[in-house]
Order: C-alpha cells, then structure tokens, then sequence
C-alpha cells in the first residue's frame, strides 16, 4: 500500500522494524524543505510575513492533532520532543505535586521504560508506590484491575498498545471503572496512535502522550494531551523564553496560558509543521484502511511461522500487528543479525520492556512490526530466510 511514497524502499530492503520507527512519506520531506528553503523564521516571535506564516502553519499542526485525537480544545495539545518527554512531563509536572506518600499507581510489567521509570523516581522522591496489575495470557483484563485497586490508588498508567506482546487494552472500559473510582488514567499512546482510532474524549482519558515518528512523521516531536482541567494544575519542568508573559528583577514571573507555558524554548517548528503534512497524509489514506492491512499481514505471517516446529510464538492473540518469536537454540540479536544479510531489519532484544521477562519468561525476542507498506512478499522472503537449513552454520 502506497509504497512509492517511501523513497526509502527504493533500496533493497525489507523493513519490519515499524514499532520501533516508521518510515517516511515524501510529503515529509516536501514539507522540510519548503519550510527550510521559503520561510524559515521563529515561531511566536516575529511580527512580519514569514513569521505569521509560521505561526499559522505550526498552530495548524495543533488543530490537526487535536482533530485526529478526537480532543475538545487545541489547548489540550502540547508539543513535546516524543512519547518519553511527554510521560515524564505528565509525571513530574502533575502527579509529583498530586499524589502523597503511600498513594499506589497501578502499572503492568509489560510497559515501555518510559512508562516505568519515573514512575521509579517519583516512588523514591515522594514514597508513592508503584504497583502491578496481573495479566492474563500476557493481557490486561478489566477484572484483574478490579482485583488489585485499592483505596490508595490513584493512577492506572497503561500502555494502550505494548510494544512487544502488542496486545490492545480496552481503555474506555479502564477509563469508566478508574473514574468512578476517583482514579486517573495515563495512556501511551506510542504503538497505538499509528495503528488504531482514539478519541480522546469517547475515550475519556486523563492524559495521553505519543511520538510523531512512529506516525510516519519526524523524529523529535511528540505530544502530550491532557484534559484541560488536569493541564491548568501542571507545572512545567523546563523554564525559558516563549512561556512567560512578563518577569522582572525581584523574581515576579507571570507565565503564559496553555499550551504555550508547557513549551519553552523555540519549538522544533519545521518537524511540527511537516507533522502536519503527514497527519494529512494518513487522514486521507485512512487509519482504518492501513489498520486492516497490517492485521492481514500480521495473520499471514503468524500462520507461515506456525507452520515451523523450531519457532516460539509469545503474543499469536494479540490484537496489533506485532509479532514476537524467537527460534529454539539461536540467540534473538544472532538472529536479527543473520537476517539483516538478506536485508531484512528486525528488532531484537527487550524491546525498553525490560520487566516483561517476568511474565514470557524470557528476556528477549525478535520483534517483527508492520506498515502500511510491507506485503505478503515480503513475509514470504523472511520465512524463506528463516527455513535456510545452513542458518545455524551461517550465523556461527
């Protein structure tokens, strides 16, 4: 699907590796270079034509996330450098200033590490405590969450989709118990903004952080949503120009309104703009269109590889488009190693979930993830890479 848009399969490869790292539309690239060859100025700052045309074409990126997340207000979105800094302000912004000592904040061993570790620091800085839902054939239940809420919890931070086992958690179901609860919900949103449909608001949830460049979209941007009411009580973590609104000798500071007080410095304006042009990009593809295709691709290739009695398959279930194996007796990175000679890129290793093992019971695992452009082809080259009966040889 859409294949000659990604100049990058132009070269001879086979590229499974979506999870970690979209590829990128020419649109992208498009937009870069206009920005960079026609107007390129500062963003809120210039009171002439280029700078106004700036302005209008970066808060259009806003209006387009905040359309294509289903959010009531552009207000709610708030650019950040990718998924991990959007996490980290959401936790040392709001919740190190919300929750007590001894508050619980409810977490799976499956979650990404930015979705672990500061939870790890605010549990050492504060005395919260952070605690593990149980999962059930590696997923998220509605009634195992039940089971270990407590009157001290007061955040479930959850991955929507995880990155190695891929399976989709029901967040609105999570969202409506959590509420009634009087318990807020952090999701990452990382694997699951490129792959499915979210609305924030049918959603209802708290807070949201994903990266554009697993979007098909550039590295260093991201965002951080949160409902309006949860984003005036956030305290921002970087200080500087762009945020405030006055201050003067004797330490007197007015800040700006959101979103502009939770983006100090001079944004990454050229990747927010051309985040825009690949929002438009997916839009007019539609989500649900390249949804459907990767879920085919993903039982195509869970079927071929069932098919081979030296491969172990750990999320077959789940829901995405992810696969994770490994083959008996060679290590998951000499496998990714063997594979990249037939140039096809896979992820190997533990995926930043590092806690996981406790629950597959092996560290780590080959990862395959696909897009909007792999095909059945494809597939049928890495099976017929994996059945080479000189693999072991060739590896060693």
């Amino acid at each position: 699907m859409n294949r000659e848009d990604f100049c990058l399969l132009k070269q001879d490869i086979i590229y499974f590796d979506n999870s970690a790292t979209a590829l990128k539309p020419k649109v992208l690239k498009e937009a870069l270079m206009d920005y960079y060859d026609n107007y390129s100025a500062n963003a809120h700052r210039g009171d002439y034509d280029m700078g106004l045309k700036v302005d209008m074409l970066y808060e259009g990126t806003r209006e387009k996330v905040r359309d294509f997340i289903g959010a009531k207000k552009t207000e709610e979105i708030v650019f950040t450098s990718g998924a991990t800094d959007a996490l980290n302000k959401i936790i040392f912004g709001y919740f190190k200033y919300d929750l007590k000592e001894n508050d619980e904040v409810l977490i799976t061993v499956s979650e990404h590490a930015s979705n672990v570790l500061p939870w790890f620091e605010l549990q050492d800085e504060i005395g919260i405590k952070v605690s593990y839902i149980p999962l059930e054939d590696h997923k998220v239940t509605l009634e195992n969450i039940k089971k270990v809420v407590t009157e001290k919890t007061k955040v479930i931070s959850l991955a929507h989709i995880t990155n190695v086992i891929g399976d989709v958690r029901p967040i609105e179901e999570i969202c409506k118990y959590a509420h009634e609860k009087g318990i807020l919900v952090v999701v990452d949103g990382a694997q699951s903004v490129a792959h499915d449909s979210i609305n924030v608001e049918k959603m209802d949830i708290d807070f949201l952080a994903f990266s554009a460049h697993k979007l098909y979209g550039p590295t260093g941007v991201g965002v951080l949503y949160g409902k309006e009411a949860h984003l005036h009580q956030i305290r921002p973590i970087i200080f500087g120009g762009g945020m405030n609104a006055s201050f003067s000798y004797d330490g007197v500071r007015v800040y700006h309104d959101l979103p502009s007080m939770l983006e100090a410095g001079t944004p990454n304006i050229a990747d927010v703009i051309a985040f825009g042009s690949v929002l438009d990009y997916v839009k007019k593809i539609g989500l649900e269109k390249i949804k459907k295709h990767e879920v085919s691709l993903k039982k195509y290739c869970v079927s071929k590889l069932k098919k081979m009695e030296n491969i172990t398959i750990y999320n077959e279930d789940a829901e995405s488009s992810i696969i994770a194996f490994n083959m008996d007796g060679v290590f998951a990175q000499d496998l990714a190693i063997y594979l990249n000679k037939y140039h096809i890129c896979v992820r190997a290793g533990n995926h930043c979930a590092k806690i996981l093992k406790e629950d597959i019971g092996v560290k780590n695992t080959v990862r395959l993830s696909f897009a909007m452009y792999n095909t059945k082809e494809e597939i049928d080259i890495l099976i017929s890479a994996l059945k080479n009966p000189n693999l072991k040889r060739e590896i060693l």
